[in-house]
């Protein structure tokens, strides 16, 4: 699975959700990884939902869209597949691999009843989620996939698509315990930058998009400035992303010294993090933009990996990186 490598370490999404992330056990950040398919390969017309079942439909939910639901079930509900029954059957698109989404969510322990979580209603900042198995647990992916943007879904989740036979220590879940999950699919959010284009100043690494968004990087063919550059190419009219929030964001790294992509969102979708927890010129670069702008920011070593650079990522000591964001959503 990828993992961005915007730290030296795994960036993580917003602790809340951190364990929903597509592993289940930690692995190394690694430069590349093969891509999910994005929104655009798949139609709404092929878009295949998970069915209703036994263990679905027993689960009573009641509440409005956007207001944490009142839900019972019978402890021990078990599935040998997933199923998804809907509760509220929305009027929008069609969520298909790739779309970022605001939600809100409930989950519980099949086996025990217990509340795991929740997050999203009314009254706090929607979670961001995207319709991607390379960002997030399948079952938490199959209560959104094909969705109506405003529906809301109950899904009994198999085990093998949640926490497996590892469990999770910190949800407090045993090993092979099935799960309830209870998502409103609030509205969707673009998944690239939707500001007004700004011209760059002369000599700045120039960028080309592609119709989804995803950026082309061409590098001056010059030695890198020795501090840190940054020039928004979009400027966005949402709101400003404040030191230490979540945010959502499309991005791309490139190596200075070889102009080769050492890693990107673009394939997989949109991540979320906390700005306290990416290298500090990535950090720089968001904090105080505002929502819906893209900007290219030039990384020296010192507010990048520093001297120990990472190994994995060909990243040397003496590396200068330079990324292209896109600002999609904070909380």
């Amino acid at each position: 699975m990828r993992r961005p490598l915007l730290l030296a370490t795994v960036v993580l999404v917003p602790a809340l959700v951190a364990g929903l992330a597509g592993c289940t056990s930690s692995s190394s950040p690694t430069a590349s990884a093969t891509p999910t398919p994005t929104a655009s390969a798949e139609t709404q017309a092929s878009c295949a939902a998970p069915t209703a079942g036994t263990a679905s439909k027993a689960v009573s939910v009641q509440g409005d869209l956007g207001v944490e639901p009142k839900v019972s079930f019978s402890k021990g509900l078990q599935v040998s597949s997933t199923e998804r029954s809907t509760a509220i059957e929305g009027t929008g698109a069609k969520a298909v691999t790739g779309t970022l989404l605001d939600v809100a969510f409930t989950i519980y322990d099949a086996e025990t009843g217990k509340k795991v979580t929740s997050a999203g209603y009314k009254g706090t900042a929607a979670a961001q989620f995207t319709v991607s198995t390379g960002l997030y647990l399948p079952g938490l992916v199959k209560a959104m996939h094909c969705a109506p943007i405003g529906s809301r879904t109950v899904t009994v989740a198999d085990s093998a698509d949640m926490f497996g036979t590892n469990g999770s220590e910190s949800f407090g879940i045993a090993a092979g315990d099935d799960l309830v999950v209870v998502m409103d699919l609030l509205d969707s959010v673009p998944t690239k930058a939707t500001g007004t284009p700004v011209t760059p100043k002369a000599g700045f690494p120039t960028v080309a998009l592609a119709d989804d968004g995803r950026p082309a990087l061409t590098l001056p063919k010059t030695d890198p400035p020795s501090s840190l550059q940054l020039e928004v190419l979009k400027k966005g009219t949402g709101a400003t992303v404040a030191s230490g929030a979540n945010v959502t964001v499309q991005y791309q790294g490139t190596l200075w010294r070889t102009g080769k992509v050492f890693d990107q969102s673009w394939g997989s979708g949109p991540t979320t993090f906390s700005t306290d927890k990416v290298v500090t010129g990535f950090k720089k670069a968001i904090v105080g933009q505002t929502i819906g702008s893209q900007v290219v920011v030039i990384v020296p070593p010192a507010d990048g990996y520093g001297t120990a650079g990472n190994d994995t990522a060909g990243i040397k000591g003496t590396d200068t990186l330079v990324f292209v964001v896109d600002i999609l959503a904070t909380s």
